[in-house]
């Protein structure tokens, strides 16, 4: 029995990346004689053990056989005649198909070390159109490498054509879809994942909401890059760069999706995008089954990116009324999120990517202060549930205005 270090914790060490994790894989071996060693089964398709003091995962070789359509038609067979070799092949890119010997060795024998230095993504065989995932895998592993240069093969590229012109995509189940997606979002170049699968022709199929808006015009004094798909991802780069929390992320993507349905004879205008891209969220959510979390901060950017951005122009009691509606004094965590993703669709436009966004901190002073006001005993004596609101009501709105230096006429 024979045990290799393998996949990413070979690949970010030639890297020079910290490895986080680390999986190995059993040649030789049999299922008995690793529960003899008190390693623990967890495998379910196929036979995963974890180590009894490290609780890292230990596979058998193993081969895959394509029988059925989508990435559950497989049968696995594992055994110790399975080469390393054999079981590397099953691999979806070069750089994840190397091994490392006990001795410190590579074995290498798909030429990942050599794409790792001329930062290619390159699928290991023909068997890679197997999988419809692995077009969201190339995708994903492009916007993480990405900033170190990587790019996708022309060959493997052309693969990922081919599979989604045979609709192999069409086969992915939405879970998968997403899982996939939420890795993506975590990663430095986001953007990239969304690039490689437009690239490919994926984009339509799996997110035929984002991809509708490329093409689509808009008003040059406000974008002057213009096409709402470009502007789109230049919103979502920004939204990488002012938070990690993929919940900011994916709102700012989905944020304008209704101007993609925009009539040509309105554009470049696109008057009620908001109320359209609420719908188009809906479905898109309801369709990938997101969580509840995503989907509300995206409904709430969506809905008052806009407002957002006029803040210095709105009433007081405007102010107040788009704070009440999205929750913002029982989620100010949710509301200070959405403020990011309107922050980095300012932003996400030609020439203005270090512009200063003062909107943001003013909405949140103007929602301190108003969530300061607390009813005072003048304020419920004698009064009923309606009344108290209004007066605290009142006494917001007049906060808010000090703060905004507008001094408002006090009412009876």
């Amino acid at each position: 029995m024979q045990v290799y270090l393998v996949g990413g914790a070979v690949r970010d060490a030639l890297l020079g990346l910290p490895v986080k994790e680390r999986d190995w894989v059993v040649v030789g071996g049999r299922r008995e004689e690793l529960l003899r060693l008190n390693y623990r089964e967890v495998g379910r398709d196929f036979p995963v053990f974890l180590h009894p003091e490290t609780h890292e995962e230990y596979a058998l070789a193993r081969l895959e056989r394509k029988v059925a359509p989508g990435y559950r038609g497989f049968v696995v067979e594992f055994g110790p005649e399975v080469t390393l070799e054999a079981d590397l092949a099953r691999r979806d890119l070069t750089i994840n198909a190397i091994a490392r010997a006990e001795d410190g060795s590579l074995i290498d024998p798909y030429g990942g070390k050599s794409d790792i230095e001329s930062r290619t993504l390159r699928h290991v065989s023909n068997a890679f159109i197997e999988d419809p995932v692995r077009v969201l895998r190339v995708a994903r592993f492009a916007a993480r490498f990405a900033p170190l240069g990587f790019r996708v093969a022309p060959e493997t590229m052309e693969l990922m054509r081919s599979m989604v012109e045979r609709h192999e995509v069409d086969a992915l189940v939405s879970e998968r879809v997403w899982q996939e997606s939420e890795k993506a979002l975590r990663e430095p170049a986001a953007s990239t994942f969304f690039k490689v699968l437009r690239e490919c022709g994926a984009l339509k199929p799996i997110y035929p909401e984002i991809d509708a808006l490329f093409g689509v015009p808009q008003p040059p004094q406000w974008h002057p890059e213009i096409d709402t798909g470009i502007h789109t991802l230049m919103v979502l780069d920004q939204a990488v760069a002012l938070s990690a929390d993929t919940r900011v992320r994916f709102a700012a993507l989905v944020h304008d999706l209704g101007k993609g349905t925009t009539p040509r004879s309105e554009w470049p205008g696109h008057r009620g995008h908001e109320t359209r891209s609420i719908a188009l969220i809906e479905a898109l959510c309801a369709r990938l089954r997101l969580p509840s979390d995503y989907r509300e901060l995206a409904l709430i950017v969506a809905r008052y990116h806009g407002i957002v951005h006029r803040a210095f122009e709105l009433r007081p009691n405007t102010l107040l009324e788009f704070m009440e509606r999205s929750d913002a004094f029982r989620r100010p965590e949710r509301f200070a999120q959405a403020l990011l993703a309107c922050e980095a669709d300012a932003r996400g436009r030609t020439g203005m990517q270090g512009n200063p966004y003062p909107q943001r901190d003013y909405v949140i002073a103007a929602r301190d202060v108003a969530a300061a006001i607390k009813p005072t005993a003048a304020d419920t004596a004698g009064q009923t549930g309606v009344q108290i609101a209004e007066r605290l009501r009142q006494r917001r709105i007049h906060a808010i205005a000090e703060l905004a230096g507008r001094p408002v006429a006090p009412q009876s």
